[in-house]
């Protein structure tokens, strides 16, 4: 097939791209690089079967070759990045959302939309099956994404009725591996990056609310599995496993060998409490689950952390985590 992957040079988007490739596929990477980068993609830029299109989706999509799927992941994901670029984040998934899919259309390809955990919002219901239909502060500052993604689903699920698009929605959870950014404010990474320079843990609040972490490599599977369907979804991805902020904070501290302190923050607005997925639909529908312990994604984390520099990045030292 001949892939269209929105946001390809970004951390979930670079590993996508490269599985994509890794069987065989030909792959059309669209990223403006305004969160992505070109060191993700910089090994896979010789390969014949792959074409890198610097283009801000929020302002149109048009790809000269023929097109079997798009994978519509552009977006700023990190909440400092949605936080930083509030009109961006809501341009890319309205406007953006609505040239991917038109793509698509165009072409009589599969669409699919990479969604989020974030449309739950604050849950009231725990763990979040796919019929739970969240609860979102439309007007707090996370709205950007949360809002945004919650929109791009309605507009994905209306092509689908409208024009009989072969549409697919996946809600993506906290996910991790290698190639986070060090200052992207997401827990795991800021975590790692302050325990190898030795610097204190920030931890939001008392660190007892829990997120569900799920390592890149099982994401992507569950990625691959949808692009290859004809589920509609939603379908949830992520690993049900539920770690509170202070057991991933201890977790991170006894595998990098870090004698680091905890120092704790104030929450911010709107931060949820619990994110567990309900993943049955993706083991019937995808026969999709996650296969990689924490432990074991967290070595392979920090391995890369440590081999590529990820440490060095972006002072974080002083930045609480944003909890996704």
């Amino acid at each position: 097939m001949r892939v269209v992957v929105t946001g390809g040079a970004g951390f979930l988007g670079s590993h996508l791209c490269e599985a994509l490739l890794e069987r065989g596929d030909q792959v059309v990477c669209v990223d403006d690089l305004s969160t992505g980068k070109l060191s993700n993609i910089e090994s896979l830029i010789a390969d014949p079967s792959f074409v890198f299109v610097e283009r801000d989706v929020a302002l149109g999509l048009d790809i000269d070759y023929s097109v079997d799927a798009v994978a519509h992941l552009a977006s700023p994901a990190s909440p400092p990045d949605y936080l930083l670029r509030p009109l961006q984040t809501l341009r890319t998934c309205s406007r953006g959302t609505e040239h991917a899919v038109s793509l698509a259309k165009r072409h009589g390809a599969r669409f699919v939309l990479a969604s989020t955990s974030e449309v739950y919002g604050s849950p009231a219901l725990h763990p979040q099956p796919e019929e739970y239909w969240g609860n979102v502060n439309p007007i707090g500052p996370r709205s950007v994404y949360d809002e945004g993604k919650r929109y791009a689903e309605a507009l994905t699920s209306a092509f689908r009725r409208a024009h009989d698009v072969d549409t697919g929605i996946v809600r993506i959870f906290n996910t991790y591996g290698p190639r986070m950014d060090a200052g992207d404010g997401r827990v795991v990474s800021t975590f790692i990056s302050q325990a190898l320079a030795g610097e204190p843990l920030t931890v939001h609040g008392d660190g007892s609310q829990t997120r569900s972490f799920c390592y890149v490599d099982d994401l992507v599977r569950g990625l691959l599995s949808m692009i290859d369907s004809t589920e509609p979804g939603p379908v949830n991805l992520g690993n049900p496993q539920e770690y509170s902020v202070l057991e991933l904070a201890s977790i991170v501290r006894r595998m990098t060998g870090s004698t680091s302190p905890i120092r704790h923050h104030g929450l911010p607005q709107d931060d949820p409490p619990r994110r567990r997925p309900v993943i049955e639909r993706a083991a019937q529908s995808l026969g999709w689950s996650p296969k990689t312990d924490i432990e074991d994604g967290i070595e392979r984390t920090i391995t890369w952390f440590l081999d590529e520099g990820g440490a060095r990045r972006a002072a974080t030292a002083d930045r609480a985590p944003i909890m996704e």
